[in-house]
């Protein structure tokens, strides 16, 4: 679905909704008005709604703003706000939850007409901080790999790859759009927005005030119950990731690479002579013949691809890591077992400690002696001194709760695997060995442990642990660590084992 695709159904939706106001409750006092606020209304539920399937999502979407908003300010003039952004990073659960409930109350606000004044006026402050967030997605295109936003002379032509983050989520995993799309849409929705501030007067109102009120509340506590279960107790119940259950990974992976190098491939390059300005575009196999007439001190040169906006998925970066560094991606991918990985894309830490040792510091000293009855030397090494020495280590502490869904939740569905042909292994971000080796020590986790990237690992799953079911490549099924069924009930439905003789 495209976003225009998208637009076409909710002005159908708000058109009907226009027509029932006007023709059979009578209460719309122009048609234009009534119209913005069932079309505003109903994009803002929507949005909403495909976010509340998925909080988590939008939450690690606005860590990443969080965390470029703390860089951007910290040089400038309001270097003293910047600290605010790390507190913010922290909270971005609480804040995510809040910002779906908000987004979606105020869309059936807008459809009610509750308090028309402040509804206009909330709008227009929620339309214009996603303006702020869209815009900023977008420009920072302009802005060069080391240049800060404000340094607007250093901004250049716009280029995909510097923009800090790459999309603003506001359709979730549903629809991504292009960060310019996703700018213009909410430069567009300004103008509603200011429309129902100067003419809130002219907004049709549904039932009673106390009615409006109590359907909004409603609304309200309904979405925030919705969006806290599909965050703390289980899978997303509407899945729009690439790594949903039902994916053959392996398949859609071979597909994307074969659609990237095609997307990649070079048609022509477009010249542009640097002292005569003129602008020719030169075939690819032409140019391959005849490039020594065309040599860099006297043309620009640009690629000119068959799809040079090409996307992939995240699935194209899927990529699994051994200690030893080696790559674990195609013997997960190609074998047509059966796997369960456990995703723990943060192993969550407690607090960090520092432990002072003592050990003892040798010193030695080297003696050179002829041997006898020879013109040879001997090298002989004797100890000079021994003094204590203080070492300091820093130790980490894990989350004892964190710890408890190991040993109570995820390894008794691990070790009930061991022997019955079923392959294991656990996937978390980089993170020094030594501190993987004390998390599966302190856990009782007895199994690999290999490293992927923290935002791969997030898409896959959001249970944080949580495991995922492979068979041949695909992902059959995935389960929250509030959810997880033991294995019998896991093989019971899913795993289909051959007898052994």
């Amino acid at each position: 679905m495209t976003i225009y695709t998208l637009l076409l159904y909710i002005g159908i939706a708000a058109a009907v909704l226009t027509a029932l106001t006007g023709f059979v409750f009578k209460v719309q006092k122009s048609w234009l008005m009534t119209y913005l606020q069932h079309f505003c209304g109903s994009l803002f539920v929507f949005s909403g709604f495909v976010k509340a399937v998925d909080p988590l999502g939008t939450a690690f979407k606005m860590e990443q703003y969080f965390a470029e908003f703390y860089y951007t300010l910290g040089e400038t003039a309001l270097k003293p706000i910047a600290p605010m952004f790390p507190w913010l990073s922290e909270q971005s659960v609480i804040f995510s939850l809040g910002m779906i409930v908000f987004e979606i109350a105020l869309g059936v606000m807008l459809i009610l007409a509750y308090r028309p004044k402040l509804t206009s006026w909330l709008f227009l402050l929620l339309v214009t901080f996603f303006t702020g967030l869209t815009g900023y997605t977008y420009l920072t295109g302009y802005v060069p790999s080391g240049a800060n936003f404000f340094e607007f002379g250093k901004w250049g032509a716009y280029v995909k790859t510097n923009m800090r983050v790459t999309d603003c989520g506001c359709f979730g995993d549903f629809l991504k759009l292009k960060p310019k799309v996703s700018f213009m849409k909410d430069v567009f929705l300004l103008l509603p927005a200011l429309y129902f501030v100067f003419r809130h007067k002219d907004m049709h109102e549904h039932f009673t005030l106390g009615v409006r009120r109590w359907l909004v509340l409603l609304v309200a506590i309904g979405i925030a119950a919705f969006s806290i279960y599909n965050t703390f107790m289980n899978e997303p119940v509407i899945d729009f990731r690439p790594f949903r259950a039902g994916v053959d990974v392996r398949a859609q992976r071979e597909k994307e690479a074969a659609e990237e190098a095609a997307a990649y491939k070079v048609l022509a390059y477009k010249m542009k002579g640097k002292s005569s300005g003129q602008t020719i575009t030169v075939p690819y196999e032409q140019y391959m013949k005849e490039y020594e007439k065309y040599p860099e001190a006297e043309w620009e040169m640009e690629q000119v691809k068959a799809n040079a906006d090409y996307e992939h998925s995240k699935i194209s970066e899927f990529e699994i890591t051994a200690p030893d560094g080696s790559n674990m991606t195609d013997a997960l991918l190609q074998d047509s077992g059966y796997f369960l990985m456990v995703v723990a894309y943060k192993l969550k830490e407690a607090g960090k400690e520092i432990k002072t040792t003592t050990v003892n510091d040798t010193t030695y000293v080297t003696d050179s002696i002829k041997i006898e009855g020879t013109d040879s030397m001997q090298f002989v090494q004797r100890v000079e001194s021994v003094n204590p020495k203080e070492v300091k280590e820093e130790i980490v502490d894990f989350d004892p709760e964190y710890m408890d869904r190991f040993v109570k939740i995820i390894n008794p569905v691990i070790n009930a695997a061991k022997g019955t042909g079923v392959k294991f292994f656990a996937a978390t971000a980089p993170n020094d060995p030594a501190v993987i080796a004390r998390f599966k020590e302190q856990t009782g986790s007895d199994y690999p442990f290999f490293t992927a990237d923290d935002l791969l690992l997030k898409t896959i799953q959001r249970s944080n642990p949580g495991i995922v079911l492979w068979k041949d490549g695909k992902i059959l099924a995935k389960w929250h660590y509030e959810d997880m069924p033991s294995f019998e009930q896991m093989k019971a439905q899913y795993i289909k084992l051959t007898p052994k003789n």
